[in-house]
């Protein structure tokens, strides 16, 4: 395996901001429980008061609405509850964790079409709706794979008419492009710390005020009898400090990782002409480029720019490791053949230029061979 590695999977986790790694580290090394009233408790306490401060104002929030948790999949699980709406309405291009359906019976959950380009079709909605008296509706705001993002303030107005609620999946869009939740509309909105920088196993869901939920963990009365079990101060506080790093440094980054991205794309369609990018005619994350070539096979190709140090993933790191077929691109009405050799690359604030060069090389060098093996292994067969 190649001794230099450059990591293009940061859609699935990004590496760790030293802003966060010192925040945790000074929270590991305080005593004190947050829900104590001692003074050691009580600086644990100001810690996650702090984080949450830092985690609302990286989407437009207030403070008292951010929900501490274990990560974007409970935050999902607590948000889908019949307890606020009859009936649930998610797009087709949703996590796995959304297309669950949270607490909703099966037969209470509808999935919503989007279109060629992975976009909700709002006509579709609108009629959708109909069918309930009270509407939950789960849209992300960007897609994982794609980087596809949702026209959600237009979303929010449709759902909003039908006397509804709107939930909306912030994980990939937090922290790469600007997100007011009180300008989107959104009623409810999923965070996720370590698809920022933030470490692993720590995540928010922003409640709008006026809205009654029922929690999924009971116990004590941490995080306002919304989530029971003693907080992960030291996560919640690298969260924070991720979140703030990223809002302050939101603008450029998104600049940069744009110019990047465009020009890893540029390079792709010249090396291979035939190369499809999904959704590029539409909005996206400035860090996300979904590729796919005829004739290869994502898992073969993984494994090769692997061994050659190079990080990249077939679509949302969800599975335990297991390369499968996409929903969303199925969703898209994308071939199954196509769709089976799609490639995720994702880009984080430290990327290079270099490293772009460097997976270039490594796709025109590479994609021949697999082209070759594929064609062999049908004759093979």
């Amino acid at each position: 395996m190649a001794s230099e590695r450059s990591y293009f999977d940061w859609n699935a986790t990004a590496p760790l901001r030293t802003e966060a790694r010192a925040a945790m580290l000074a929270a590991l090394g305080r005593p004190g429980n947050a829900s104590s009233v001692h003074g050691e408790g009580r600086a644990a306490r100001a810690l996650v008061d702090a984080a949450r401060r830092q985690v609302a104002s990286l989407v437009g929030a207030d403070a008292k609405d951010v929900t501490f948790l274990s990560g974007a999949t409970e935050a999902h699980a607590l948000a889908l509850q019949p307890g606020i709406a009859d009936r649930l309405f998610v797009s087709a291009i949703e996590h796995p964790s959304v297309l669950a359906g949270g607490r909703f019976a099966p037969e209470q959950v509808e999935v919503l079409a989007v279109d060629g380009n992975g976009i909700v079709v709002l006509d579709g909605l609108a009629r959708a709706l109909e069918k309930s008296e009270r509407p939950l509706v789960s849209v992300m705001l960007a897609n994982n794979e794609t980087g596809v993002v949702q026209p959600i303030a237009d979303i929010a107005r449709v759902v909003h008419g039908a006397n509804g609620l709107l939930h909306v999946d912030a994980v990939q869009a937090a922290g790469r492009i600007p997100v007011d939740m009180r300008a989107l509309g959104a009623d409810l909105m999923s965070l996720s710390s370590h698809k920022l920088g933030g470490p692993q196993g720590a995540g928010a869901l922003v409640a709008r005020a006026g809205l009654s939920l029922t929690p999924t963990i009971r116990g004590g009365g941490q995080e306002r009898g919304l989530r029971a079990g003693t907080e992960n101060v030291a996560a919640i506080a690298g969260f924070g400090a991720a979140a703030e790093a990223a809002h302050a440094a939101l603008a450029l980054d998104a600049q940069r990782m744009a110019a990047l991205r465009d020009r890893l794309e540029a390079g792709l369609r010249e090396a291979t002409p035939d190369a499809v990018i999904f959704s590029a005619g539409v909005d996206r994350l400035p860090n996300t480029t979904l590729v796919a070539l005829s004739g290869i096979k994502a898992e073969t190709a993984l494994i090769a720019f692997d061994l050659n140090g190079l990080a990249v993933s077939s679509g949302a790191a969800c599975s335990s490791g297991k390369v499968a077929a996409s929903h969303v691109l199925a969703a898209m009405g994308v071939e199954p053949a196509l769709a089976r050799s799609a490639i995720r690359i994702s880009l984080g604030p430290t990327t290079t230029e270099s490293e772009v060069e460097r997976l270039l090389i490594a796709w025109k060098r590479l994609v021949p061979s697999l082209l070759k093996g594929q064609s062999n292994h049908h004759l093979a067969a």
